[in-house]
């Protein structure tokens, strides 16, 4: 169990929120990090590792246009499969990972090429449709390392992007740029 984990789970059961979780390449890896947490049932909804790409769209509701036209391994996958697994497990928080942990390419993308997303109810989300895509987020990851260390590191990154969306350290500015920089999800 890592302290961010513990910290993700400590601020949603403060806030009354929930979280679901949608795995590709760490194979269920974020969900087993997050319930090691004592107390993790109180937050935790769920998740789904949809691992295959056709799981993707069928479970999560990933647009099957995008995964033909450009592979699972996508920023704009990512962002869906967070929206999809919010809105499938019920929870106020959806985050997600896709991408290449080895040993070879994927989808034209190289190994190491990881997205990860989160979805959650963002000020000015009030009224809004949970299954929006309006307040998600994603990050591009360029890992090295062996295929553990990829799956590790983008657990650790999904963690870290959920915390501190819950923490609310970015200010407007911060976040729009990142906006612009990921594609505008």
């Amino acid at each position: 169990m890592s302290s961010t984990a513990a910290d993700v789970v400590r601020l949603l059961t403060v806030r009354g929120e929930t979280l679901a979780v949608a795995e590709s390449l760490t194979g269920g890896l974020v969900a087993a990090e997050i319930t090691a947490v004592p107390g993790a049932s109180k937050a935790f909804r769920g998740s789904v590792t949809a691992y295959a790409t056709a799981l993707k769209r069928e479970v999560l509701g990933v647009d099957a246009t995008v995964l033909a036209a450009r592979g699972a391994v996508d920023p704009q996958v990512a962002a869906q499969m967070a929206v999809g697994v919010r809105k499938a497990l019920g929870a106020d928080w959806g985050i997600a990972t896709t991408g290449v942990a080895g040993p070879g390419p994927q989808d034209g993308q190289p190994v190491g090429t990881v997205f990860v997303a989160v979805d959650g109810p963002f000020a000015g989300d009030v009224g809004a449709d949970p299954g929006s895509a309006g307040g998600g987020k994603v990050e591009a990851l360029r890992l090295n390392g062996d295929r553990a260390e990829i799956r590790m590191e983008s657990v650790r990154s999904v963690l870290a992007l959920l915390l501190r969306e819950l923490a609310g350290e970015q200010t407007g500015n911060e976040r729009a740029q990142d906006t612009e920089r990921n594609g505008g999800f």
